[in-house]
Formats: structure tokens, C-alpha cells, sequence
């Protein structure tokens, strides 16, 4: 996951893999204690608390049917001898397992053993188009969609984003589902009620509450385009794929992270940048970006005063790549982007993700400080090449 992901030990939450699952549950979940009935002489003190509960109970009705839970299947051939598969002596494990899958552990025809990993997803389109995370489906050869209703379907990836961490799952329904709406998450405000819903450990339909801790976290290592909610909502293993939820019942997030060692401290990816990112998986099967060819580093302290700017806020070029578009707009090593299209720059990701975001053929202007002198710089933004292999998420982010 790259040096972020191990130095704060950020974890995804899926329950991947064999074993990733069972552990945490193996107590028995016991009945719940009934709810104290709020008494007729209560004082007039306490309607806003009611009214809040009420609020939280109306969200949980309205958004638990469009959350779903995802199964997945990877097969793999056995590399040694016919061993169980990781995690299969697990109770939990097994069942989840049986009850996805049928029989568990080596198949008949061979040494193959069949992988099982579980998360969350949420129905975002009447058609049987559920949207969640990029690795709770990677390399998933088989998926089962599970309903609030426990109806179960085939899934089939309609189309993937590794470097946001979201996916597109498609299945065909029988009935007219429950759909979630999609806010609005630019209008988040530090302090807000936040709901998440999803399947916790396999436990389907768990709802927890909490607020939104920040907004804009990146540095975190999971995604190489990070713009991450950061919420206290109880998150856990199986969570991804998830609605991040407001009052009003408007999905603000998609549950992708936590901190491993630590508690509250989980993130979400913002539905506005989910909105264009499933628009053209949907349409395309890809996210087609936008690419100036540049390598970006950070402003720090040091570099901001040597280069004679005011505070940190921009990002300095590195390089720019062969003969791409910087490269041919006369973009300088060393030159400090202020402004991309009269957008003030926060740091290099923010030049990244704006990049990203601008549509092929569209003509950008940068500002930026040159020798202490300002210069604007017209490029003309093309498509981001296809990566020669597979990198790892995250860690191609300085290039845009």
C-alpha cells in the first residue's frame, strides 16, 4: 500500500482472504435489552433528544434496504499439500463459507481451494447496480449479492477503479428495489451527524452513529486520488463498500478505511468525487483522467522560502514527463503552481485531483511562480496513459 499505508497503519476494512473474517465474533451476539420507554412526565427538556432519535430511526428504515452484502469467491490452486485453507477450523468462517458457497476447502476436482471474503455495497440504481469498493471485489471470481430481504443474486463487476478504491457490481433483480440517494459532500461540515450502514464481521444490516471528524484527508496510502471523509461511526472489517449517511438520509460517503491502531477513526470516500467516478464506469467501464505529464513534490517550509513563496499552499514541479502536454506548454522544473484554472492550489494532490477531473481536450491555465516572478501557462490536458504493469495503490500519486 506504500510507506503512508505502513507508518499510521491504515487497514481496508473488507474481510478479505480467509481468515480475516471469524476471530472478532466468535462470542454469540445476545439479545438485545429493551429500549426504555421514555416516561409521560418527562420534562419538555427532553423532545430534541427524541426528535433526534426519531431522526436516527427514520435513516436506518430509509437507507437499511439499499445496503447490501457482498460475498466474494477467489479460486486459487494449491501450492503445497492439500492443507485446509487458512481460518478454516474458524466456526464463524465456516459458516459464512457454507452458507455463501456451499462446502468449504479443497474441491473435489483437484487441490483448489476457494477463498472467501466478505463487505458491504449500496444500490444506487433501480437496474441492480450496487456501488462499493475496488478491493472488496478484486480478483473475485465469484459474487453473491444478499439483500436486507435476504434474497440472494449473482453479481458480475460491471466496472472497477483502483485508484479511487470503488467498483460497480451488477446483478439482476426480480422486484423493484429500494434505492439510496447521493448527496452532497462538498456541503459537509466538521461536527455533522454521520451514519454508517453495512455488514460489520458478516453481522448484515449493523448501524452505527457518530460525526463527521474532518473532511480532505489524504496522505492516508489506500487510493493514489485520496480526498477522504474522516468520521468517528463505528467502522469495522467488512464495513467497505458501505453508505457514509446524513440526517437526511443522503449517502455522503463510501466506507474504504480505519486506522488500525487506533478507534473512531475511520474514512469514507466523498460522494462527489464517487459520482463522476461511477457515471463512467457505468457508461464506459472505466474512468477515463485527464494528464498534463508532471511530477509533483510538496512545498515545504524549506522549498517555499529558497523559492520566495508566501506559505506552502501550491505544488512544486519535479519534472515533466517525455514530450506531454507541460512539457510542450513550456512547464519549468522547480516552477510552484499557484492556480489551475483560477483554482488556488493546496498542495500537490489538489493538482492531481483537478487534473484528473478536467476533461480531455480542455485548455487549463497555470499560474505559477517562476524566479520569484508570476507566469501563467496554458495547457491543453490529455488522456492519463494506461500504467505498463500494476503499481500498488497509492503509490504513483505524485504524477498527474
Amino acid at each position: 500500500m506504500g510507506r503512508p499505508l505502513l507508518r499510521i497503519g491504515i487497514v481496508l476494512v473488507l474481510v478479505g482472504g480467509a481468515a480475516a473474517a471469524g476471530y472478532a465474533v466468535r462470542d454469540r451476539v445476545g439479545p438485545g435489552a429493551g429500549r426504555t420507554p421514555i416516561a409521560a412526565s418527562a420534562a419538555p427538556t427532553t423532545a430534541p433528544a427524541e426528535a433526534l432519535q426519531q431522526s436516527f430511526i427514520g435513516v436506518a428504515q430509509q437507507v437499511r434496504p439499499a445496503v447490501v452484502h457482498l460475498g466474494t469467491i477467489q479460486r486459487a490452486r494449491a501450492r503445497r499439500g492439500p492443507t485446509a485453507p487458512p481460518g478454516g477450523d474458524d466456526p464463524f468462517f465456516r459458516d459464512f463459507f457454507n452458507q455463501f458457497f456451499g462446502s468449504e476447502g479443497r474441491s473435489p476436482s483437484g487441490p483448489e481451494y476457494r477463498q472467501p471474503g466478505l463487505g458491504s455495497g449500496v444500490i444506487f440504481d433501480k437496474r441492480g447496480l450496487v456501488l462499493t469498493n475496488y478491493h472488496v471485489v478484486k480478483g473475485a471470481d465469484e459474487i453473491i449479492v444478499r439483500l436486507s430481504d435476504k434474497k440472494e443474486y449473482r453479481g458480475q463487476i460491471l466496472g472497477t477503479d483502483p485508484k479511487t478504491d470503488l467498483a460497480v457490481v451488477r446483478f439482476t433483480p426480480d422486484h423493484t428495489l429500494t434505492v439510496a440517494a447521493l448527496g452532497n459532500s462538498d456541503a459537509l461540515r466538521v461536527g455533522e451527524w454521520a451514519i454508517a450502514i453495512g455488514n460489520p464481521f458478516g453481522l448484515d444490516q449493523t448501524v452505527t452513529v457518530g460525526v463527521i471528524s474532518a473532511t480532505g484527508r489524504s496522505e492516508v496510502g489506500v487510493a493514489t486520488y485520496e480526498n477522504f471523509i474522516q468520521t468517528d461511526a463505528s467502522i469495522n472489517p467488512g464495513n467497505s463498500g458501505g453508505p457514509l449517511v446524513n440526517l437526511q438520509g443522503q449517502v455522503v460517503g463510501i466506507n474504504t478505511a480505519i486506522v488500525a491502531a487506533g478507534q473512531g477513526i475511520g474514512f469514507a470516500i466523498p460522494v462527489n468525487m464517487v459520482k463522476r467516478v461511477v457515471a463512467e464506469l457505468v457508461d464506459k467501464g472505466k474512468v477515463v483522467r485527464g494528464w498534463i505529464g508532471v511530477s509533483l513534490q510538496p512545498l515545504t517550509a524549506e522549498l517555499a522560502e529558497g523559492l520566495g513563496v508566501g506559505g506552502t499552499a501550491g505544488a512544486v514541479v519535479g519534472s515533466t514527463i517525455g514530450d506531454g502536454p507541460a512539457a510542450k506548454a513550456g512547464l519549468q522544473q522547480g516552477d510552484v503552481i499557484l492556480s489551475y484554472d483560477k483554482t488556488p492550489v493546496e498542495d500537490y494532490r489538489h493538482v492531481q485531483r483537478l487534473v484528473a477531473e478536467t476533461p480531455v481536450g480542455t485548455i487549463v491555465t497555470l499560474e505559477v511562480l517562476r524566479k520569484k516572478q508570476r507566469v501563467r501557462v496554458p495547457i491543453t490536458v490529455a488522456e492519463l496513459p494506461e500504467p505498463a504493469g500494476p503499481r500498488p495503490p497509492g503509490r504513483d500519486a505524485p504524477k498527474s
